[in-house]
């Protein structure tokens, strides 16, 4: 058992929570990030300000045209799985060789691709790892391991996986357009946690393909995040921490929570509010991305990600066309909700005593 041990320090195979859906969960949203969320900006500004280096056809492949966005999006398979051997340190080989395996297991786990694709290439990318240099012929036997067990795994249990994430996802939102109020508590708090915790909110989203009305739930628990923990630090942090929590990212905050923890109690609370009113008062959906409900104002993603959802229910015929109360009802879960509502429950958490200057001091 020993040896065994050893070896797996020797090939920096660490069988852990943290490695697996902290480290890696965390590095996948940012593969998504770089091909299908990218693609998907790209496309709707392309389409919307009418450039046509960016709506042009520049590739057919098996009949499909792609744009340049359609072409960053249709990577987000190998996007992922890169990423994900990325943040297992894998080696050289080993990462190249995750190409093929996260284009296999995002095409066939279909909807639920992400989530097959987080499970195929750690798998993969371990027993990479563990024949990596091993051998005389290192240049076949890594490649042909990892992209041989990836290509198996994707054909047996991918599709399972897919199928499981795309049940789930439709369960959520088939319980939030049933119980639009307590679903929108329950869905804007835990993915507004999630986004806060040191996992990733984006990559959980987009492997359950979290869209329509808990979409927007799951977007207004994020916005209350970023934008609530801004605000709230702002006479500790000045204009950087407003501007790095507010487009940036709450996770910053993740040190002073585990000294003193009620500094959350606020933008959990604001995130129980604004969930259920972006669902049962602005009906607000997210049907951009799944990736978008997850992110929340980070470079503005989120709002983003609602807006390409109004255009392409406009193009779909499923929407007439993007009225005033959807902006107001956007403006108010993503900004102007988080930013009034966190401030004042944190004015009652510092009567209490609970919170007091120099808490949310970013290092």
């Amino acid at each position: 058992m020993s040896r065994f041990k050893a070896f797996l320090k020797k090939k920096d195979i660490e069988i852990s929570a943290r490695r697996y859906f902290i480290d890696a969960l965390g590095a996948m949203a940012q593969g998504l990030f770089c091909s299908l969320l990218i693609g998907t900006i790209i496309d709707t500004v392309g389409k919307q300000f009418g450039i046509p280096w960016l709506t042009a056809t520049v590739a057919t492949v098996g009949g499909v045209d792609y744009t340049v966005g359609g072409i960053a999006s249709a990577m987000s398979g190998p996007a992922m799985a890169c990423a994900i051997g990325y943040a297992l340190k894998c080696p050289p080989l080993v990462l190249f060789s995750l190409i093929p395996v996260g284009f296999s297991a995002n095409a066939l786990g279909g909807a639920g691709g992400p989530l097959a694709v987080l499970f195929v290439a750690i798998i993969a990318a371990e027993f990479g790892k563990a024949v990596s240099k091993e051998t005389k012929v290192d240049i076949l036997v890594t490649p042909l391991v990892t992209i041989g067990i990836g290509i198996a795994l994707s054909a047996l249990i991918a599709p399972l996986l897919g199928k499981a994430a795309m049940k789930t996802g439709e369960l959520i939102m088939w319980a939030t357009e049933l119980q639009p109020f307590l679903m929108g508590i329950l869905v804007s708090v835990i993915v507004g946690v999630a986004l806060t915790l040191p996992i990733s909110s984006a990559a959980i989203c987009a492997a359950l393909g979290l869209t329509g009305l808990a979409g927007g739930a799951a977007v207004a628990g994020c916005c209350a995040q970023m934008i609530g923990f801004a605000v709230i630090s702002f006479r500790d942090n000045g204009w950087g921490g407003l501007v790095s929590q507010g487009i940036g990212t709450s996770m910053l905050q993740m040190g002073n929570i585990i000294k003193n923890p009620r500094i959350w109690i606020a933008p959990i609370l604001t995130s129980a509010i604004t969930g259920p009113v972006a669902t049962c008062v602005f009906r607000l959906e997210m049907n951009g991305a799944a990736v978008s409900s997850g992110v929340g104002t980070c470079g503005m993603v989120g709002p983003l990600g609602v807006y390409t959802g109004w255009v392409s229910d406009i193009a779909s015929g499923a929407k007439a066309g993007i009225t005033a109360n959807d902006w107001i009802g956007l403006a108010c879960i993503a900004i102007v909700l988080p930013a009034v509502i966190t401030p004042l429950l944190n004015i009652l958490l510092r009567k209490l005593g609970w919170v007091k200057n120099g808490d949310m001091k970013l290092s």
